[in-house]
């Protein structure tokens, strides 16, 4: 039996049966070793360098499985897909039957173990990768209030908490870009007397009611909280979702979304079945004074909304100390950009707001990336200022352009992009939130 038949590997995977399929591991990876379809989010064996970068990001700890394998019989990524449980640890007696714990094999035991010496040294894709660098951080701001997560749920003592729907108002203007079809809707959710604290920029999961097309219970879809920590409406235990019924997949095929269509359908008292919260770093800083910088196409604007609305509930309170608000919202035309009429009606001195439409007939399309370098003197002095917090959510093809903007933007006012994108990281100051 050849040596490499008999190399032990820990191999790398992931729970399905608690994942809520967020792309928070797959949009950290920085190998690309994770991918997924619609059914499950899984590892490649022959990518995974066990950087360990997915870990800490994960929101419900489902990232955070391994296996003892002889390398050649490494789970594939096609296997991994049609997984509906993660399978049993492999016995010593299995191990030895592929001649991995045979008396030649002593280094292969020490290689079951996860070396976490080797794996800091491999946190950052290699010079071969063509993937940009993950500036995203994984930490929240120093001052962020603490998030509870994983209170309901697979692990959890209670599996679900039912809500009940207490309202569900469309928020798009009907238009001919837009249509009828693709409407987003603002949905509040009641928890009666039932705990389920949450912060702005946390999400939660809803399991739709039914069997998917195996015959098996749905998996929970997540949405980004979109009220702020005392509720859509204060001194009550409620909280709301920004929810676009989804009718065509990324790519353009037709599609009928079973989580948004469910929810966007709901009506006035009906029941829900959620789980969460979900989310320990992409929370706003509590420090009176800081500045929030908010960068969001779609219902990306969930957290963002979430954020505003807590900022100006202090304003009112008279707690707030004058930190700037900035907000950069891109939609492909004004009548798909959520929450357009009640964003006119903030003041001025409390938001500022830059709009960005790529589908707008007669214009040139702009996006968000184009309205923040046209502030590019603000932003630049907010980069370098230790009080000033960045957050981009929304679908993942506008990442890479936004964190190039960012980049223009620390050049151009006279800053080293990578002094700033590393202490942006690791002073919980970046928060990438896409999907």
């Amino acid at each position: 039996m050849g040596a490499n038949e008999t190399t032990l590997i820990k191999q790398h995977l992931i729970d399905p049966v608690i994942c809520i399929r967020c792309n928070t591991c797959e949009a950290t990876c920085p190998v690309g070793a994770i991918t997924h379809d619609d059914r499950n989010y899984v590892v490649d064996a022959e990518k995974c360098n066990s950087c360990m970068a997915c870990i800490s990001p994960c929101p419900t700890g489902s990232i955070d499985n391994w296996r003892s394998m002889p390398k050649v019989k490494a789970y594939s990524v096609a296997e991994q897909l049609t997984w509906e449980d993660l399978p049993a640890e492999l016995s010593e007696a299995q191990l030895a039957e592929s001649g991995v714990f045979s008396d030649s094999s002593e280094e292969n035991k020490q290689v079951a173990g996860i070396n976490t010496a080797q794996s800091a040294t491999n946190s950052v894709a290699s010079d071969s990768s063509d993937a940009m660098p993950n500036y995203g951080a994984t930490l929240p701001p120093w001052s962020a209030a603490h998030g509870y997560t994983n209170l309901y749920g697979p692990k959890a003592a209670q599996k679900t908490i039912t809500a009940t729907v207490a309202g569900n108002v469309r928020v798009t203007e009907v238009g001919k870009t837009a249509g009828s079809d693709y409407d987003t809707h603002h949905i509040v959710l009641d928890f009666g007397s039932m705990p389920f604290p949450v912060l702005e920029g946390q999400s939660i999961g809803i399991i739709p009611p039914g069997l998917d097309e195996r015959g098996k219970p749905h998996h929970a879809r997540q949405y980004s909280i979109a009220s702020p920590r005392n509720g859509e409406r204060p001194g009550y235990n409620n909280c709301s979702l920004t929810i676009k019924r989804v009718l065509q997949d990324y790519s353009g095929k037709p599609v009928r979304g079973v989580g948004s269509n469910f929810m966007c359908d709901l009506k006035v008292g009906d029941k829900v079945e959620v789980i969460g919260p979900f989310g320990t770093s992409f929370l706003m800083p509590n420090h009176p004074k800081s500045h929030i910088v908010m960068i969001c196409t779609g219902t990306g604007s969930a957290p963002m909304r979430a954020m505003t609305e807590w900022r100006r509930r202090l304003r009112q309170s008279g707690k707030f100390e004058g930190g700037k608000l900035l907000l950069f919202f891109g939609a492909r035309s004004q009548e798909e950009l959520p929450y357009f009429g009640p964003l006119q009606q903030l003041p001025k001195d409390f938001i500022e707001t830059h709009f960005a439409y790529s589908r707008t007939p007669g214009q040139p399309k702009k996006y968000v990336q184009d309205a923040m370098r046209e502030q590019s003197a603000s932003l630049g002095l907010l980069l370098n200022d230790p009080k000033a917090y960045f957050y981009v959510c929304g679908l993942k093809a506008m990442e890479e352009g936004v964190v190039l903007a960012l980049k223009d933007i620390a050049t151009g006012a006279g800053l080293n992009w990578d002094t700033v994108g590393a202490s942006l990281k690791q002073e919980g100051r970046l928060h990438l939130e896409t999907y």
